[in-house]
């Protein structure tokens, strides 16, 4: 859906994350509150993202993290956007991919009543 050149999103999200040679669909978190991106650091490794470009201090409820950063390419609803990912150990969390700031600002509206499909 579009709402004056913006496309509306929900709460979470099927995004595709595109690699060297192959991709990945997976459902990531929207996070207003996070100013970058952050994906699963195993699945960046599957998808043989990087190099890693710098480090971030990042903070998070389990404290304050020095994170490796790398560029990555994901397909939210509908529109492919380049951006940066700091890395995590999200094996223990629902979501492999967490979309921040740095992705919405390109066009996104949040509608929490949004369900995915």
């Amino acid at each position: 859906m579009k709402h004056k050149n913006k496309l509306v999103i929900g709460l979470s999200e099927k995004v595709t994350i595109y690699g060297k040679k192959k991709r990945r669909s997976v459902m990531a978190r929207i996070d207003t509150g996070a100013t970058k991106s952050s994906m699963d650091v195993k699945l960046a490794a599957e998808l043989r993202l990087g190099p890693v470009i710098k480090s971030k201090l990042v903070k998070s409820a389990h404290g304050n993290k020095l994170r490796p950063v790398i560029k990555g390419e994901v397909r939210l609803a509908g529109k492919k956007v380049k951006s940066e990912f700091t890395l995590a150990d999200r094996s223990h969390m629902k979501y492999r991919c967490l979309i921040g700031q740095n992705i919405l600002k390109e066009g996104f509206l949040i509608d929490p009543s949004k369900t995915q499909k």
